[in-house]
């Protein structure tokens, strides 16, 4: 009797533990939303307390599932909600990261709940709301499958998310039917978009690939002393109106991302666990029986400094999809602010123009116009028209002015504008001395081409894909793999080609004293994601230059500094490889007469 008595006693302090860490859980959890999504530090700490509280929780629920399903009634969509929030934790530490790796863990997380079918019950318990957090996890689940390229499991996890929405909506008739409609609809269109080209194996079925950076795609450089900076802060920008987005990431976005990591390892020690590793007679869940050499973010073990061989060495980058002016400004502040010694902040912004009116501009820094920020407008901006050119004197407040970036080129800056009113950027002065490049896209791009633009803008996808990029302005819509290596291997002999030119141009500069290419660009080009950046646009200019179909000067991408016409971008070498590339796809009609013999 005394023996049951304490076993009786032992099981309620267990559901009481329980409780207690299921509580503080959630507590934490929504204290998150709280947290500022900039700066370096003042997140981490709150972080840590946050995985250390999963961590157990996570542990304590496989321990003892036996007592809490008998005596608390522990349902299986409560372990699935759970499993759902670890893995939100691990992707918005991702995002506020940078590290691929974290990217992995989430998707642990995610795809245990699938394969133990933790929600399958979901629809049984006559409760609408549980219904929504299982959409939800579906709509992260695929995020977080796209950014890691898994593109066979995101057509199979649409597939089941309109299933379980025609059942939501059916079964409940929400007031929510419409947004979900639009949230499988924008999915949809996302998954078209982002395919461009489809390189098929040798059974015509198409093969993912990665456009990360790796060991394997970085461009070759020979070193100089000169070569200082290292890219630290990222600024991605999107606010493109009318193009192909999903979960606040518009194409040209969720391309440059990808552009600006390494290549994920998916081989890795878990954080919390693996869904491989069983954690009770129940099933194979995620177990936290192992932690990796770098620990759980924010706790005592976690390596900030110190060995981080484990981990990826990503620039830090921060994600805005159509902010406000004043977000933007404080998210720029904030990437300026954590900038250390020898580091480089990179902004990108592919956004609509937003265009002046001004006949006899005299300040190039606030009078030609510039990028549209936000779409909304205020009440008080009456005097505005609607489509972003100023009028009645005022100027658009949701407008990013070249003049509003002149006080971050005390800092090295490197800034990409994806826009029909890029140029108006080539005017940015350098007040303080230190290194600045702006790239910019073509301002115009050919008729024929306008369509596509939903899909993404060309210029980025020259950033993220010249290989792609190539075939996309060359109408070739498929390409076996075996044929795909063949011509990549001429995009590779290109950067390799354009990487000495830039070099030799600055040997010469040295040894001759003749001006060949701005010291920014030699600088910026010991790091590799900039240096990747950089030989691409050469790609890009070189290859529209030549292309029949672009002859605008509006119609071609420009850079300020500019880099050398006749020692770079017209070098015969490197139209010859465009050419050579041109034919190897059997699209030579499509590019102009070249050098004899080629």
């Amino acid at each position: 009797m005394v023996k049951m008595a304490s076993t009786e006693e032992q099981d309620r302090k267990i559901v009481l533990e329980f409780c207690h860490l299921l509580e503080k859980s959630k507590q934490l959890f929504n204290g998150l939303r709280d947290l500022p999504q900039y700066g370096h530090r003042q997140w981490q700490a709150y972080f840590g307390r946050t995985f250390d509280v999963y961590t157990k929780l996570w542990k304590f629920q496989q321990q003892h599932r036996l007592v809490l399903d008998s005596k608390y009634g522990l349902k299986r969509w409560q372990i699935g909600e759970i499993a759902s929030k670890i893995g939100q934790l691990y992707y918005h530490y991702y995002l506020r990261t940078s590290e691929t790796n974290y990217l992995n863990e989430a998707y642990s997380f995610y795809a245990a709940i699938r394969g133990r079918a933790y929600y399958s019950r979901a629809i049984k318990e006559d409760r609408p709301d549980l219904m929504v957090k299982k959409l939800r996890y579906y709509a992260r689940f695929i995020v977080v499958c796209l950014l890691l390229k898994k593109m066979k499991l995101v057509r199979e996890l649409v597939i089941e998310l309109e299933r379980q929405i025609q059942e939501y909506t059916t079964t409940y008739e929400p007031e929510d039917q419409l947004e979900w409609s639009l949230v499988l609809e924008e999915i949809k269109g996302f998954i078209k978009a982002e395919s461009a080209v489809a390189v098929l194996h040798a059974d015509t079925n198409p093969i993912v690939l990665s456009h990360r950076l790796s060991p394997l795609t970085t461009p070759p450089c020979e070193r100089t002393p000169h070569m200082t900076l290292s890219l630290q802060e990222i600024l991605i920008v999107g606010s493109a109106c009318e193009q192909a987005k999903f979960s606040e990431l518009t194409m040209d976005m969720f391309r440059m991302l990808q552009t600006l990591e390494r290549e994920p390892t998916d081989a890795m020690h878990p954080m919390i666990g693996h869904p491989m590793a069983h954690g009770g007679p129940h099933d194979a869940s995620p177990a936290a029986s192992r932690m990796p050499p770098y620990g759980v973010p924010g706790s005592k073990g976690y390596v900030e400094n110190g060995d981080r061989r484990a981990m990826r060495d990503n620039p830090h980058k921060y994600l805005l999809y159509k902010p406000s002016l004043s977000q933007l400004m404080v998210f720029l502040s904030s990437g300026f602010k954590e900038l250390p010694p020898g580091g480089a902040l990179l902004l990108y912004m592919s956004a609509d123009g937003c265009f002046s009116t001004t006949k006899h501009p005299q300040d190039y820094g606030y009078e030609l116009g510039g990028l549209a920020t936000s779409v909304k407008r205020d009440a008080v901006d009456s005097g505005l028209s609607v489509r972003g050119k100023s009028s009645a004197g005022y100027k658009e407040p949701h407008c990013l002015y070249p003049g509003d970036l002149y006080p971050y080129t005390r800092r090295p800056l490197f800034i990409i504008i994806d826009s029909d009113n890029s140029f108006v950027f080539q005017h940015i002065p350098r007040y303080f001395g230190q290194p600045l490049v702006i790239l910019m896209s073509p301002q115009d791009i050919p008729a024929n081409y306008q369509d596509l633009q939903h899909h993404g803008s060309l210029f980025t996808l020259f950033l993220h894909s010249p290989m792609t990029a190539m075939c996309y302005i060359c109408n070739v819509g498929d390409v076996p793999i075996h044929h795909w290596e063949r011509c990549q291997s001429y995009v590779d002999r290109f950067v390799t080609e354009a990487s000495r030119l830039v070099t030799r141009c600055r040997m010469d500069e040295i040894e001759q004293g003749i001006g060949y290419i701005d010291s920014s660009y030699v600088q910026f080009f010991g790091d590799d994601f900039l240096r990747t950046l950089i030989l691409r646009f050469v790609f890009c200019d070189v290859a529209l230059r030549l292309h029949r179909g672009f002859r605008g000067r509006h119609q071609r991408p420009r850079c300020e500094p500019p880099l050398p016409g006749p020692e770079l971008l017209e070098h015969p070498s490197l139209a010859h490889i465009v050419l050579q590339l041109a034919t190897a796809l059997d699209v030579r009609g499509h590019f102009v007469e070249g050098p004899e013999g080629d």
